[in-house]
């Protein structure tokens, strides 16, 4: 896996020892790093906002004018070489993606405007995200995590309790906590799970939905700060969007996916001296010249069906 380059880390590293705040942004593969000092105090073309509980609400009536996702025959090709994946004993699970052309009268800067989520980012009017999804929080020597797999729409009868039962859900749920849990115990001690699949109701111009998420947290050195370059680079990218075991996953993905996911599935997070909160890069929009792309996927096991995957796929091309 390729790595976050020299400097990153140690500038990550030397803010954080000297509790200078910073808001780091990293792409999916590590090749590309934009650290602001002091952002709340910068100028430039970026906006990001991190809160714990927003109130429930959502874009009501407003959509995209057209959406354009790959065709159903394309995508099936891709889900059938990483099943086949699966069968050889490559990969467990993996977050197959695909980009969706849209069309929109609204900019980048009115999607943030008007969107709500816990993670949200303007970055130089080159892509918005509006995230539902933490990467880490670190508070007070303490690590978190929080994996989400497991969406449903609110409007079906039953819907928490049938997202609950799913047992490709369930199994896909558990991959992704023992990948997180194994993955904070290279950075940590004491690792646990201490919420498991528990479920968030997400608001979306499309309706409400539920989101299934386990907790889990480690304990930290004292000197974390100091460090904290290190811990990204070890962390990422992260597993809930990409898949276990990591390497060869990643391998994969590079090899089938057939496009460029840029900073969708990177993350972005803020330290304010003391604390360090991040989100992982979902629901995202990108310019690409004059057009707009919505890059969106889901997590890809043995037991999964392609006509959900695709419908899946779709259904999370929407304003929260």
């Amino acid at each position: 896996m390729l790595s976050l380059n020299k400097t990153a880390i140690e500038k990550l590293n030397h803010l954080g020892e000297n509790s200078i705040p910073f808001l780091v942004v990293i792409n999916f593969d590590k090749t590309d790093v934009d650290i602001i000092q002091n952002p709340c105090e910068d100028t430039s073309n970026v906006k990001f906002s991190i809160v714990e509980n927003r109130e429930l609400k959502h874009t009501k009536n407003i959509c995209f004018d057209t959406i354009k996702p790959i065709d159903f025959e394309n995508y099936k090709v891709k889900f059938d070489y990483v099943i086949d994946e699966i069968k050889n004993g490559n990969t467990y699970l993996l977050n197959l993606t695909a980009p969706t052309k849209i069309d929109t009268k609204l900019t980048l800067e009115e999607i943030y405007n008007i969107t709500n989520a816990k993670f949200k980012l303007l970055y130089k009017d080159k892509f918005v995200c509006f995230s539902p999804e933490r990467f880490i929080k670190i508070v007070d020597d303490e690590v978190f995590t929080y994996p989400m797999k497991g969406t449903i729409s609110a409007d079906i009868p039953n819907a928490k309790q049938k997202i609950l039962d799913d047992k490709k859900e369930l199994a896909e749920h558990i991959m992704v906590v023992d990948l997180l849990r194994n993955d904070l115990s290279t950075i940590s001690k004491n690792v646990r799970v201490t919420k498991f699949r528990y479920i968030d109701e997400i608001s979306t111009s499309k309706g409400n939905l539920f989101q299934v998420s386990s907790e889990i947290k480690g304990k930290l050195k004292s000197d974390w700060k100091s460090n904290i370059g290190h811990i990204l680079n070890s962390l990422l990218p992260a597993g809930s969007i990409s898949g276990t075991p990591k390497k060869k996953t990643l391998e994969i993905i590079k090899k089938i996916e057939n496009y460029d996911r840029g900073f969708f599935t990177g993350i972005f997070g803020y330290f304010d001296g003391k604390s360090f909160d991040s989100g992982v890069l979902i629901r995202y929009i990108e310019k690409n010249g004059k057009d707009l792309v919505y890059k969106s996927g889901g997590g890809i096991t043995l037991d999964s069906d392609v006509v959900s995957e695709y419908e899946e796929l779709i259904s999370k091309v929407y304003l929260s």
